[in-house]
């Protein structure tokens, strides 16, 4: 099967990805959840940076795809689509866990 390039927009910034002939559908349609989850993050609140933005929404995108309810303090209401808007503070409280999480680096990514 070939592949191709196609370019697409994932909050305001273009990016060149791979997509297997006749993926083009799926492959915009997960551009969209991720645009829309990351734009939802970043108006929000108070997180600017774009890379912790993309962990937060690939954490609510897996989140969403996972059948098993997880504790209500894992992600901001407001990130994980639930229609509430999520406070700083809890939004901080998240950041500040994944950094743990992570490392001694201080660095998401």
């Amino acid at each position: 099967m070939s592949t191709r390039q196609i370019e697409v927009q994932i909050m305001g910034q273009s990016y060149l990805l791979g997509c297997p002939e006749g993926g083009e559908p799926r492959l915009q349609a997960a551009v969209s959840k991720v645009d829309a989850a990351m734009c939802k993050i970043r108006d929000a609140g108070k997180i600017k940076a774009r890379d912790r933005i993309a962990v937060l929404a690939a954490l609510n995108l897996a989140f969403d795809q996972n059948d098993t309810p997880a504790p209500s303090a894992a992600l901001p209401a407001a990130a994980s689509g639930s229609g509430q808007e999520a406070s700083p503070e809890r939004l901080h409280l998240l950041l500040r866990r994944l950094d743990q999480a992570l490392g001694q680096d201080g660095q998401l990514l």
